[in-house]
């Protein structure tokens, strides 16, 4: 019998950024899905770039400047958290028009596998280890900087 998959309960202090993380995994799923319906590739790239601008980058900002305090200095966690970080922005603004399908898949399995661990990982070590009023500062800090994004409304995910 296959097991059942449920949902992590987020504390309420980091579920903004949880919801930013549904979005990037959506931004993966289209990238594929682009790939699999033949989208020109100098589309993702823009696509990549704009969602990068709108979303990827602020949110990176959220977590480095308003998580990170928050945990040991050099715990392999943040050290991880950085890395990956660096990883997928280097890729994003690697993207020329020389970028290939390869480049993108790696890009769309890089993000996915991020957002897995910050899910999985990070998120319930810091609400383990940060009292309910640091949480409370957290999500202060991060209304504080909220994510104003625009939409991409060619929807080439979509099978035609």
């Amino acid at each position: 019998m296959a097991q059942e998959i449920k949902p992590i309960k987020r504390s309420s202090q980091l579920a903004p950024l949880s919801r930013e993380h549904h979005d990037g995994l959506l931004f993966a799923w289209k990238i594929k899905q682009g790939l699999d319906n033949k989208t020109p590739l100098d589309k993702l790239r823009k696509y990549s770039l704009w969602y990068w601008q709108q979303h990827i980058k602020p949110h990176f900002f959220q977590e480095e400047k308003i998580l990170m305090p928050y945990m040991p200095a050099n715990h392999p966690m943040a050290k991880q958290l950085k890395e990956e970080h660096d990883q997928i922005r280097e890729l994003i603004l690697s993207l020329d028009a020389e970028a290939d399908e390869r480049d993108f898949t790696i890009l769309a399995d890089l993000l996915n596998k991020h957002i897995r661990f910050e899910e999985r990982q990070l998120f319930a070590f810091l609400e383990e280890i940060l009292t309910p009023e640091q949480l409370d500062k957290v999500f202060q800090q991060l209304e504080e900087h909220p994510l104003t994004c625009g939409e991409w409304n060619d929807e080439f995910w979509v099978k035609k």
